[in-house]
């Protein structure tokens, strides 16, 4: 079969050769591609002929699935596959796998991260070191002792309790599913407007579908204390980000940690979020380190190998 990569996945060149000479000692073809690209046409010149293409984070439009004669296996290098056309795919009977698990660490890690940035103001006690100036009006907050309410009880949600229970935070949770797994952690599931009320730290962990966008909507934000903080590292259309930028700039809300937005960074300079007080911004990079990226790599190979073998793994239902 035809194997083409269609961006990297951010590991060694060692590390890619073995993939690559495992697949080619087998009689398959494997083609990779360095650089990025959101253009349609460039994405179906590049995606040819192949049997099975690879792509990560970046927009996999239907025009493009369409002009992939021969595609019947997409590989997603991320969990989230709300950036590929799925109507597209069903339609053309292409199976999409993806990478789920690869980056529950190191969101979950960035989630606290951000939660201790928030409240410890340190944006605001760097800018003070680096310009004379002192800690003494910069006093923080402890994770300790305060409530967090957990969105979502998937992978990542639950291993961000987790590390909040670490921290000796009493964890509340919202899910679709109560999982007796996350009570047996001392979790307790309550509502999403008694969550986004109780919360000292609310943190979000769920998808980006029809269910869930723009589930946090100004309404609910207006339930939430004015001490509280929201923490952003699932999807940006989750949340309703102009209402968000609002209570922050108000003080309805004390402060946010965002790593996702409306689109994908670079960030337009109008972005209301860019603007609002008291937030911690990062640019999509949660699911970003060096371990991942390894883990990444051996999950979509793995989805590569289990299709070859007609075992498919991480089959995504469309």
């Amino acid at each position: 079969m035809k194997i083409t990569l269609l961006e990297s996945l951010g590991i060694p060149a060692h590390v890619l050769t073995q993939y690559r000479t495992e697949l080619e000692s087998q009689g398959h073809t494997f083609t990779a591609y360095h650089e990025k690209t959101t253009d349609p046409d460039e994405l179906i010149r590049r995606t040819g002929d192949s049997d099975i293409a690879i792509i990560a984070n970046n927009p996999y439009p239907a025009r493009v699935v369409k002009g992939a004669p021969n595609l019947k296996m997409l590989d997603v290098a991320f969990t989230g596959i709300d950036h590929v056309a799925l109507d597209a795919c069903r339609e053309k009977g292409v199976m999409v796998c993806n990478a789920a698990g690869y980056s529950t660490q190191c969101v979950a890690e960035l989630a606290i991260g951000l939660t201790v940035s928030c409240l410890r103001q340190m944006p605001a006690c760097e800018t003070a070191t680096r310009t004379g100036g002192v800690g003494g009006p910069l006093r923080g907050r402890e994770i300790a002792g305060r409530t967090v309410g957990i969105v979502g009880t998937g992978a990542i949600g639950i291993r961000t309790a987790q590390l909040f229970l670490a921290f000796g935070a009493k964890v509340i949770a919202y899910s679709r599913t109560v999982k007796p797994e996350v009570e047996a952690m001392g979790v307790t599931y309550v509502s999403l407007e008694e969550l986004m009320e109780r919360s000292d730290i609310v943190s979000l962990h769920v998808p980006n579908n029809d269910q869930t966008k723009g589930m946090i909507s100004r309404e609910l934000l207006a339930k939430m204390q004015p001490t509280a903080i929201l923490i952003n590292v699932a999807r940006g259309a989750i949340v309703d980000n102009e209402a968000l930028a609002e209570a922050l700039n108000k003080g309805i809300i004390a402060g946010a940690g965002i790593d996702v937005f409306d689109m994908e960074p670079p960030i337009p300079a109008d972005y209301p979020l860019l603007q609002a007080k008291n937030t911690v911004l990062t640019p999509h990079v949660a699911f970003a380190t060096d371990e991942s990226m390894l883990r990444r790599a051996e999950i979509v190979f793995q989805n590569v190998r289990a299709y070859l073998a007609g075992q498919p793994e991480n089959v995504c239902k469309l």
